[in-house]
């Protein structure tokens, strides 16, 4: 959400079974989602001039989205569109500058080497 769009109306509605939030700078925008076929539709004017993840969080508070589908539908846009921040990474021990002696690598063992008179050269 690279933006600093900010929006004074904010809220819910349903289209085709699916609930979406809302966001819009004027509640003529009601008009224009029930052309578009929108039920359900929730718009409020907000308390000053919001970001839409700050709206979205207003929007949990409001009496009017404390029923069941309102919050999950805004909980579910805030988590989806909040920023993340990377998991911490687990440090690795320092180095004490103590080397472990390598290895030896063993030499192949001998193997006893019998001519025969038949072999092919």
């Amino acid at each position: 959400m690279a933006t600093d769009k900010t929006f004074t109306v904010a809220g819910i509605s349903n289209l085709n079974g699916e609930y979406k939030v809302r966001f819009a700078n004027d509640l003529m925008r009601i008009k224009v989602l029930a052309k578009s076929d929108h039920t359900d539709i929730r718009l409020d004017e907000l308390d000053g001039s919001f970001t839409k993840l700050e709206a979205a969080r207003k929007l949990l508070t409001l009496d009017a989205y404390q029923d069941a589908i309102a919050q999950s539908t805004i909980t579910e846009y805030i988590e989806d569109n909040s920023p993340k921040t990377p998991a911490p990474k687990a440090s690795k021990p320092a180095a004490k500058g103590v080397m472990k002696p390598a290895k030896a690598v063993k030499a192949p063992a001998k193997v006893a080497v019998t001519e025969d008179e038949d072999a092919p050269f």
